[in-house]
């Protein structure tokens, strides 16, 4: 049985992701900065995972390679979420980024191949792309990055490529926009910020609206990632796969809330902003078999049990919303 390291591993997708890897037999490394939680322990607490034998937590950070040495103990397989994620963030510090988004990435890429690690999942981003007019975005259109942190992930993907070999063996994923709920929750993707606005104000203000956004749900994500962990690596090895089928206008992201929270008004503003994004996922369906399970509405209606539990407490702490807490952070 695989010993999995899930850098980012307390972040939005690794904090449902990790208790899925237990639950499959699999021991799990954590290691996480933790800047979303007050302690590792909190983040083992809301988790469930307080107590668990096969979970190991690292705090630390790409940029130290005495802590990624520290969490690659007697690993043989990683799965790399860890970075400042989304493009305000990320343009936030120009060198922080670029320290933790590339330099961060070739160190755990690096010293993943020194310690032996044989499998590497790497989550780069749909937004390699840029703004495309075909219909259908697939794996072999040209890159065209068009953000500090966009780029930065597709430097990453070339490195990556370069350092496989025989023994060091990898996949990576461009996921398109997930959404739906998590422990530790993000409020500022696109169908979470339509649900919390739908159900925290009574009002969805929509700029222009016939954008295109291509959305997963999280738990088609975890699903993914466990199946990358488990097939024949050579079927995957050195392959790029695009992840991300539910192709919507933003309008009607927004009619999808409007129908399950109800009593809620639509706002349509103009806007200069028509970049539309689509993304093909045809070569992964029909290369490894995988399908996606939930959908959008399915997002929208976990998201407002959520609320309607608890679960989401005060809605507007900064914790649930990258740039934030990347402002306090960083002091700017």
């Amino acid at each position: 049985m695989r010993n999995v390291l899930v850098s980012g591993g307390a972040g939005y997708v690794g904090s449902a992701l990790v208790p899925e890897l237990l639950k499959k037999g699999y021991e799990a490394v954590v290691f996480d900065t933790f800047w979303y939680w007050k302690s590792p322990q909190e983040f083992l607490e809301k988790t469930g995972l307080l107590g668990n034998r096969k979970i190991k937590v690292v705090k630390g950070d790409l940029r130290n390679v005495d802590d990624i040495k520290k969490a690659l103990e007697n690993v043989d397989t990683v799965i790399q979420l860890a970075s400042i994620s989304n493009d305000p963030s990320s343009d936030l510090d120009e060198k922080f980024t670029h320290s933790v988004n590339y330099d961060g990435n070739v160190n755990i890429i690096d010293e993943s191949k020194k310690a032996g690690v044989k499998r590497f999942i790497y989550a780069s981003s749909a937004s390699v792309y840029g703004v495309k007019e075909e219909p259908n975005v697939t794996e072999d259109i040209k890159l065209e990055p068009l953000t500090q942190y966009s780029r930065l992930k597709a430097e990453i993907e070339n490195y990556l490529l370069s350092q496989f070999d025989d023994k060091f063996k990898g996949v990576i994923i461009r996921p398109s926009t997930v959404c739906g709920y998590s422990q530790r929750l993000r409020l500022d993707v696109v169908v979470n910020i339509l649900t919390n606005l739908a159900i925290n104000k009574g009002k969805i203000k929509v700029f222009g609206g016939e954008q295109l956004r291509p959305n997963i749900h999280i738990r088609d994500m975890v699903d993914l990632y466990i199946l990358l962990v488990e097939i024949d690596i050579d079927k995957i090895n050195k392959k790029i796969f695009n992840v991300g089928w539910e192709n919507l206008k933003v309008i009607e992201i927004a009619k999808i809330v409007q129908k399950i929270v109800k009593n809620v008004d639509v706002e349509y503003v103009p806007t200069d902003d028509t970049r539309s994004y689509r993304l093909s996922s045809k070569k992964i369906t029909d290369e490894l078999g995988f399908k996606p399970k939930h959908t959008v509405e399915d997002a929208v209606r976990e998201l407002k049990k959520a609320f309607e539990e608890g679960k989401i407490e005060n809605s507007n702490d900064d914790k649930y919303y990258n740039i934030k807490l990347m402002k306090k952070l960083l002091g700017v």
